[in-house]
């Protein structure tokens, strides 16, 4: 077994030819961007592209395919030097069994499987190209559709307060919209981590992972998972989310949730903090209030919020948050220890020094020790490294 750095949660701004898939994601974002820099740069084993659906994704895939640049892992997935990529798809759900729209991740073995999943998708949405469309079919068919195809179902970033399980989907549970039955795992999301997703007792059965949610290169293993594992392959990743035959999700490096965009309940018009027991902004007077993460697991919570065996949750700051470490800087560490993976687990501090100010060297010590303050997000913006 070895240990293994894995992101699956990153989409396609644009397609090779220009067209948009993920309209708010980066142009720069193509699939073999991604590839490259999420290998080379990021440090990661394996990464699941969220918008594998799209047909010329899909046609770029096959072309790198047949120029060598791919192979196909005949466990599932495909290779690209060493980094294994998972095809994925994010959908939109909005049936008559939810309060309002969440997304999901659906992951399939093969190229061939996606390209079936994805003919079947063009039948039930209104626009195949796009990332994160909604699906007209309910939440339980989806599910049954992936198991039929040999696919992972995962519900994402299931607290954020739009377009997420228990943000916006459900009044209390799961149960509501999907069959637990065929769910392999719950997505976390920026704002929450594993010992606040544990209030919850009907997830304690599955286990989390933590993926970045990329819009743009910078943005890859802002949050990811170390998985233990034979090799990087799609049939070696449904054995861990299993926990079956040794293999198992390590740790989950993630962002401290007061650095999520959501943590706080705040005041949509002009973020400032609001108390859970106010219905309008003391500050300017406005109702729009957009409820934080804490808040809202605070009312469903059934549990302590500590599950015996969980693997640990590594609160970890991404170094483009890290105050004073400019892009300059930034390729300097990357020139001199090869990528981000080996900065954030591996380069001595005092290796760090040698090259960097010693307070920077010294910030992205405390962060990797968890030694940071932070002041908190909330309402769509970013929470930020307290002043030191």
């Amino acid at each position: 077994m070895r240990e293994y750095f894995v992101d699956l949660h990153i989409h396609i701004g644009r397609t090779k030819s220009g067209r948009a898939v993920k309209i708010t994601g980066a142009k720069s974002l193509t699939f073999s961007n991604i590839i490259r820099h999420a290998r080379d740069y990021k440090g990661m084993d394996m990464i699941g592209i969220i918008d594998s659906h799209s047909p010329e994704v899909l046609d770029e895939m096959q072309n790198l395919l047949i120029a060598g640049e791919l192979e196909e892992h005949p466990d599932g997935g495909l290779n690209y030097g060493g980094m294994s990529i998972i095809l994925g798809s994010e959908l939109e759900i909005n049936d008559e069994s939810t309060q309002g729209p969440l997304h999901v991740l659906c992951y399939l073995p093969t190229l061939k499987t996606m390209r079936m999943f994805s003919m079947w998708l063009e039948n039930h949405l209104k626009n195949i190209t796009l990332s994160s469309q909604r699906i007209y079919v309910t939440g339980r068919e989806l599910q049954r559709k992936v198991k039929e195809l040999g696919g992972i179902f995962i519900p994402a970033h299931v607290f954020t307060p739009f377009k997420s399980l228990y943000g916006k989907g459900v009044k209390h549970s799961l149960t509501e919209v999907f069959d637990p039955e065929m769910i392999d795992g719950i997505e976390l999301g920026l704002s929450s981590d594993t010992m606040m997703a544990d209030q919850l007792s009907e997830i304690h059965r599955y286990p989390f992972v933590t993926n970045s949610d990329a819009h743009s290169l910078a943005k890859i293993a802002r949050e990811y998972q170390k998985i233990e594992m034979k090799e990087p392959s799609f049939g070696e990743l449904a054995l861990a989310l299993k926990e079956s035959a040794g293999r198992r999700i390590k740790a989950n490096y993630g962002l401290d949730p007061q650095l999520g965009k959501y943590h706080h309940t705040v005041c949509a018009n002009c973020l400032t903090p609001i108390p859970t027991i106010d219905e309008v902004c003391r500050q300017c007077g406005s109702g729009k209030i957009v409820k934080g993460v804490a808040d809202r697991i605070r009312e469903l919570k059934t549990a302590d919020g500590n599950k015996p065996g969980r693997p640990p949750y590594i609160h970890q700051v991404p170094l483009e948050f890290i105050p004073g470490l400019g892009p300059k800087m930034l390729e300097k560490l990357m020139d001199h220890f090869g990528t981000e993976m080996a900065v954030l687990h591996s380069v001595p501090l005092d290796s760090l020094k040698q090259l960097i100010p010693e307070k920077t060297a010294i910030t992205i010590d405390k962060a990797r020790k968890g030694q940071l303050g932070f002041l908190a997000g909330g309402g769509g913006k970013y929470g930020k490294i307290a002043d030191m």
